[in-house]
């Protein structure tokens, strides 16, 4: 038997084996000496052995990095001094202590699982991270490692000091994630505290309001300020705003955990966050003092400047909101106090969010939808008020939309015209209106040909060729160019010059009629009718609607006045009128006496399709109607759309 106690010789192995698997021996260069007298070898071996444990005892008390050996039972057999110096007190003091309470290692749920994998040898290593208390009263980061010591059933046990790395990773990360200008967190940092109060609130029952807020804010010409007095100024600006942002965040004091972030997102957008918020007026206030704060001047350096902001602003439950959702909805918010003409904060609203998402629905679907055949026409027509008969129709252009249902005009046309597929919608009606006209003309040879009337947006005459394509067109169907009249709104024709009035021009020299829609809602400047190649006129409604003296009601008699001098004015210019909106026959009868051509409204029909206009060439439509009140003939007075005023805008 060894005279080397049980305990101490499993250490030394321990040791022995530890050191040698991070140093292995090596082999001795041969020697150019006599050999030594010769030992036996079982003395040879256990010399060497005992001289081999020495030097490994005496390398793990000598390390500078603190080691413990750790047996099954998570108990430490021997320790180095280092480690005993890491917590105060002496190697052997720490004999059969519990190593997980030394390194903390039951702290957390994970650690301690993969800690008993390890004593069990079922998991080869394990890393993490701990905060130890220095016995001198401070705090340090420290390294465990654990990894077991082949051959004996021990863990090895390492602590390293790594206070300087975390502090050194401490300063990246708070360069990293705050903005060198105003020092205030960046964008990155904002978004790890959403995410991270989101979730958090998803965790908590009962501790806090589950609710969330956010003020977006962007400042009101700041470019200006940067181009003009240089990015120094526009930088010293940006970091007196954040001190007022903040300043506003610390006085309102919104949070359980101080649960206000003040951000600076970039540029000139800042944010300010309240997790648990407790409802809109809370965010509202922190809005209203926001922009105070902002609106008053700064002193920067002798340069005084009064700037204005728009602030977006949301509040929610955090129950359903995601990091982006939330930020969605701020950013459009911001949009909306922005459009509505900034310098003011602006509440979130759904209804109001929601007919944004429609609209943009639309304008994704709109180019497809017409490759896709989800367009139709209707038709309304367009009576002599002498005669009674159809002389044409407005050809208004329905979208039969696969989610959204049957929509007018008014529903998409603003959306065609600023994202252009306005021509290639343009294009397809006035092809299929040409085609259903010519059509008619051949079926009912024995009437007067009805000509069709098709609304132009001006960006179809800037976008496309729409001279070339009206003669194409003409050519295709075989529709006679005095049967195609083109409706421009007053605005646009009044406005146009160059390019527009050219093609205007070039459109009457080819016989096509060129009407003003909505006259007298626009610039009204009877300077033009001179000059450009208008043949119709057609009033507004709002005109008509002053001729209304059934049910007791008694407008404005000027209308009365002003439709007569309109009317005369354009024929002495030899322009013919058509009026809009008419309801009832008394409308019709008193137009007819000023001089009015033709009418268009619900006393005759609403905008039907093609097969229902075939029926009304050659007849009186409506002149049953003449006799009742509008509700009796199933009409809404007052009401807008294809009957009242055409909708094909």
């Amino acid at each position: 038997m060894s005279g080397t106690p049980e305990g101490t010789g499993s250490a030394a192995d321990s040791i022995r084996s530890a050191v040698t698997e991070r140093h292995p021996a090596v082999p001795a260069a041969p020697s150019a000496q006599a050999p030594a007298p010769a030992v036996p070898a079982a003395a040879d071996g256990s010399l060497r052995a005992r001289s081999e444990s020495r030097d490994y005892q005496a390398a793990f008390n000598a390390a500078h990095l603190a080691m413990a050996v750790v047996d099954r039972d998570g108990l430490v057999v021997t320790a180095n001094p280092a480690f005993a110096g890491l917590l105060g007190t002496e190697p052997h003091a720490l004999a059969h202590r519990c190593a997980a309470d030394l390194v903390d290692l039951a702290a957390e749920a994970r650690t301690w699982a993969a800690y008993q994998e390890v004593l069990r040898g079922r998991q080869a290593r394990l890393r993490c991270t701990r905060r130890l208390k220095h016995p001198d009263g401070h705090s340090l980061w420290t390294e465990v490692t654990l990894g077991p010591v082949p051959g004996t059933g021990n863990v090895l046990l390492s602590v390293a000091d790594i206070s300087d790395r975390r502090d050194l990773q401490a300063r990246l990360r708070h360069l990293q994630m705050h903005d060198p200008v105003t020092r205030l967190p960046n964008r990155a940092l904002f978004f790890e505290r959403l995410s991270a109060a989101l979730e958090a609130s998803s965790y908590e029952h009962g501790g806090g309001t589950g609710r969330i807020g956010l003020c977006y804010l962007d400042l009101d010409g700041f470019k200006a300020v940067n181009d003009t007095l240089g990015h120094r100024v526009g930088d010293r600006l940006l970091t007196a705003v954040a001190a007022r942002l903040t300043q506003c965040a610390d006085q309102s004091g919104y949070g359980r955990r101080g649960g206000h972030l003040v951000a600076r997102l970039g540029g000139d957008e800042f944010a300010l966050l309240v997790e648990d918020s407790t409802g809109t007026e809370q965010l509202a206030d922190l809005a209203r003092s926001v922009l105070a704060a902002v609106q008053e001047p700064f002193d920067l350096a002798g340069q005084r400047l009064s700037v204005s902001a728009s602030i977006g602003v949301v509040e929610r439950t955090t129950a359903g909101t995601s990091a982006t959702g939330l930020m969605q909805a701020a950013d459009t918010t911001l949009y909306w106090a922005k459009a509505d003409g900034k310098a003011r904060w602006t509440l979130f609203d759904p209804e109001r969010n929601a007919h944004r998402m429609t609209r943009q629905a639309l304008s994704s679907t709109l180019r497809p939808a017409v490759e896709q055949g989800e367009f139709e026409l209707e038709y309304q027509p367009l009576v002599d008020l002498e005669s009674g008969v159809v002389r044409g129709v407005e050809a208004l252009v329905r979208w039969n939309h696969p989610q959204f249902g049957t929509l007018t005009p008014n529903r998409f046309i603003g959306i065609a015209e600023e994202d252009g597929s306005i021509v290639q919608l343009g294009q397809w009606v006035l092809r299929t209106a040409c085609r259903q006209a010519r059509r008619w003309q051949l079926e009912q040879p024995g009437d007067a040909p009805v000509f069709v009337s098709v609304n132009v947006a001006v960006r179809q005459v800037w976008d496309s060729d729409l001279v070339g394509d009206v003669a194409e067109i003409l050519a295709e169907t075989g529709l006679a160019p005095q049967l195609l009249q083109l409706e421009l709104t007053e605005s646009a024709v009044m406005g146009s010059a160059g390019r527009p009035l050219q093609a205007l021009q070039a459109l009457s020299d080819m016989g096509v009629r060129i009407a003003i829609d909505d006259f007298g809602t626009g610039y009204s400047n009877l300077a033009y009718l001179s000059r450009l190649p208008v043949s119709v006129l057609k009033l507004d409604g709002s005109f008509v609607r002053g001729f209304r003296y059934e049910e007791g009601r008694h407008p404005n008699p000027a209308d009365e006045t002003i439709v007569e001098a309109l009317v005369q004015l354009a024929h002495r210019l030899g322009l013919t009128v058509t009026a809009e909106c008419v309801e009832t026959a008394g409308q019709a009868a008193r137009l007819r006496r000023v001089g009015c051509d033709t009418g268009q409204g619900w006393l005759y029909s609403r905008a039907v399709a093609p097969e229902r206009i075939a029926e009304m060439i050659g007849t009186r439509p409506g002149a049953d109607d003449h006799a009742r009140t509008p509700d009796q003939a199933g009409r809404a007075p007052g009401s807008g759309d294809d009957g009242q005023s055409p909708a094909a805008r």
